[in-house]
């Protein structure tokens, strides 16, 4: 894969409570990524980045939603979400503690 590639693929990482908690119980991280990007690009570029092995890959779409400002309606952009569970004794650290 190209290694240009694999860097723009992960956008941001996702730090909700939903994410936490997967984290703590199942290993699981949860990135925004490009929204052509595939599993096993999304897996090769957090191996490649972190430093890490991962186990599993899952997807999912986040539909745009509707937001009104005074009178004007838009939408917030669709986005493409990652959860990339890690394997047995690796973790992701992103705050840099110790």
């Amino acid at each position: 894969m190209n290694q240009e590639r694999l860097l723009q693929v992960l956008v941001e990482p996702r730090v909700t409570e939903k994410g936490a908690r997967a984290q703590e119980l199942h290993r699981q991280y949860m990135f925004k990524v490009l929204r052509d990007a595939t599993k096993p690009e999304i897996k090769a570029a957090v191996e490649q980045l972190f430093k890490v092995e991962v186990e599993s890959v899952t997807t999912s779409i986040v539909r745009p939603k509707m937001r009104r400002f005074r009178n004007q309606a838009g939408f917030h952009n669709a986005w493409k979400k990652a959860f990339v569970k890690l394997k047995e004794g690796h973790e992701i650290d992103f705050l840099g503690g110790e």
